[in-house]
């Protein structure tokens, strides 16, 4: 397939904007908890936004320590 008949494709911006909304989310959080191979995983694999959700539910969660550390600092 040629590069123009895959920007003519009607899929193509929805996918873009996909891509972009979850890869922006996820180098957002990787970045604030510190991630840096998550961080630089993220900004060069691109598989559609997939590898990102991934990484927002299931990989990013908080641990129970952490979010009693955070409380302790706010107290």
């Amino acid at each position: 397939m040629d590069t123009q008949a895959l920007i003519n494709n009607p899929l193509f911006y929805p996918l873009v904007v996909w891509t972009l909304v979850w890869k922006g989310i996820a180098l957002w959080r990787a970045a604030r908890r510190g991630d840096k191979n998550w961080f630089i995983a993220l900004l060069i694999v691109n598989l559609a936004g997939i590898l990102e959700i991934l990484y927002i539910y299931i990989w990013s969660k908080r641990s129970k320590k952490e979010v009693a550390k955070e409380k302790l600092i706010n107290n």
